[in-house]
């Protein structure tokens, strides 16, 4: 079934039942191509340059032109030997419409609805903006005349609240800055739905997808309606794997650290409760899996084979994790909306569960943990969700974070999130950057260079056939960069104060901004024979800031003036916190 309307009448067709997304979220951008070349006679190749979820405006300019000069459009995400292939490899998208323009009308021209995508509980497109797929490029076959640039255009949906110079990124490396581009314009492109959803094979929310997403975004913009939106579908529509449901906890804690919200966080709170894992709790104070839930809930990683030989037991270690940081998170957000009751059970029952964790979990002769009670195998996923959770106890962090970083990229794309941030955090930057711009196919940086526009679901094809080429999961770095490498995040709910901190690796400099409640914060570095930092907050925020310690350093000065500070580990800490505008320099 094709889709060619008039302009005016699209609403009406369109609208019917309100199945789809709130349209408030979500507006149309009309995009020109940035290339139109003919490619056979009577056919057309039309680039938009980057993949965006959409359909087609086309505009005829003979009035002559009769419903008989039948048109052919294909929409593809992928090129085979200069045309749209049009049979690409597992979930990347192709389709395929005949029309019929006539006279001088401006028309809509969209896909055919797709099965996969559209069977509860399937996110559906806003109703409004008519069917949507994820496309580059368009062949016109047939088109009566030359096709022009201003005769057709990509009737794009995207956040309506996305400014796409709110955040940027530069840096010494230029494969780094192509990897944060990528990732950046891969969470504006996935929100065409009005709420964040895995990808377009199925365009379902899932806890896990929704949290990543949802961190890249707040590095983009700061509105906080489609992380909430997505929450709300989720309490209602939520899915299988078992440390998926921690992952709302998560969602809501970062909401509420993003915006300092406690009325938005008081009317989800009891239904948080639900995603703690409680029923499956031990008498140790450690989650039990039974054998239907190791063969269909725990995760440990997806797909399958990401899972670097996973030993599964009934006490599973990546489960616990999650459900160690679900319980310090609950914690807080008790205490904070007053509850210092439940508060004080969530932080015991954390306390007393950490320390069976590391009693039965972790081997101290190797100073890693193992997959499991039962089993000697310890996998790098049983070691980097307790590293970038803060599991693992102080004096054994070290160790871990280097057998993590010397064993490379063995996860997926969405593992890679938590491994990055255990190796930023734990002193392992440069690896941390080593990998996001590795050469081979487990990288960003392979993304890049095989043309990806939007992040993948999966580092390649070979590792996950049924991919789809727009995964909002893969797109770690849009958050990892302005955390840890820009340095800036914050230290109270609501972005009142926030915590300097850059992570240089091996780069010499970086510069950027990013979006907060509070305004634009910018943030530039220089690493030379001194470290020098610019900083510009917004109004009523205040920065801690802690410069990575140079060899041979000896204090931090300010105009000229040296300033307190003192040196712990591997930081120069300023002793006062820092407003407006300020450049600092360590000798």
């Amino acid at each position: 079934m094709s889709k060619w309307f008039p302009c005016t009448v699209l609403f009406a067709v369109m609208l019917g039942p309100a199945t789809g997304q709130d349209t408030a979220s979500v507006h149309v951008v009309e995009q020109a191509p940035v290339a139109i070349s003919k490619i056979a006679p009577g056919v057309f190749l039309v680039d938009f340059g980057r993949v965006a979820f959409g359909n087609l405006s086309l505009t005829t300019v003979n009035e002559h032109v009769t419903t008989s000069q039948a048109v052919t459009v294909r929409f593809g995400e992928a090129l085979k030997d200069g045309r749209v292939d049009t049979h690409p490899p597992g979930s990347v998208r192709y389709a395929e419409v005949k029309v019929a323009p006539k006279g001088t009308e401006t028309v809509i021209v969209a896909p055919p609805v797709d099965a996969r995508n559209t069977k509860a509980p399937a996110v559906l497109s806003p109703a409004p903006l008519g069917v949507l797929m994820p496309f580059r490029w368009v062949e016109v076959e047939g088109w009566p005349t030359e096709l022009h640039a201003d005769q057709i255009r990509r009737r794009a949906a995207f956040d309506s609240t996305w400014v796409d110079d709110a955040a940027t990124f530069h840096s010494s490396d230029p494969m780094l800055d192509k990897v944060w581009d990528l990732c950046h314009y891969s969470i504006k492109a996935t929100t065409f739905a009005g709420v964040f959803v895995d990808g377009d094979r199925e365009r379902l929310a899932y806890e896990a997808d929704a949290y990543l997403t949802q961190l890249s975004y707040y590095a983009g913009d700061a509105d906080p309606r489609i992380s909430r939106a997505t929450f709300d579908r989720l309490m209602k529509f939520p899915t299988w794997p078992s440390e998926w449901a921690p992952h709302m906890v998560f969602i809501a804690y970062a909401d509420w650290m993003e915006t300092g919200d406690t009325a938005w966080l008081a009317a989800h709170y009891e239904g948080l409760k639900t995603k703690l894992l409680d029923k499956r709790i031990g008498p140790d104070g450690l989650v039990i899996s039974t054998p239907d839930l190791i063969t269909h809930g725990d995760i440990v990683d997806w797909p399958a084979h990401e899972r670097d030989g996973y030993v599964f037991t009934s006490v599973n270690t990546v489960v616990n994790a999650f459900h160690l940081r679900a319980l310090q998170e609950m914690s807080q957000l008790a205490e904070v909306l007053g509850k210092q009751k439940e508060a004080g059970k969530f932080l015991e029952q954390e306390k007393t569960a950490w320390r069976t964790f590391q009693e039965k979990l972790f081997d101290p002769v190797r100073g890693l943990y193992r997959d499991g009670v039962g089993t000697d195998h310890a996998s790098l996923h049983a070691n980097l969700f307790p590293l970038a959770f803060g599991l693992v106890p102080a004096g054994a962090r070290p160790k871990v974070a280097q057998w993590l970083a010397g064993r490379g990229m063995a996860v997926s794309v969405y593992a890679a999130q938590y491994l990055l941030e255990g190796l930023f955090e734990n002193g392992e930057d440069a690896a941390a950057l080593a990998l996001i711009t590795a050469p081979g196919d487990r990288s960003w940086r392979h993304m890049v260079e095989s043309g990806a526009t939007i992040t993948w679901e999966a580092w390649d094809q070979r590792y996950k056939p049924n991919q789809d080429w727009n995964h909002a999961w893969g797109a770690a770095p849009a958050n990892l960069l302005p955390r840890f490498v820009l340095g800036a995040h914050p230290l109270t709910p609501g972005w009142h104060s926030v915590l300097i901190q850059p992570h240089p690796g091996n780069l010499t400099s970086v510069e950027g901004q990013m979006p907060t409640p509070r305004g634009e914060l910018s943030v530039s570095w220089r690493r030379e024979k001194n470290f020098t930092l610019t900083l510009t907050l917004p109004t009523e925020m205040t920065a801690r800031v802690e410069l990575p310690a140079l060899e041979g350093s000896s204090g931090v000065w300010i105009g000229g003036a040296q300033v307190k500070a003192h040196r712990e580990g591997r930081w120069w800490t300023l002793e006062k916190d820092l407003s407006g505008t300020v450049t600092i320099e360590e000798r």
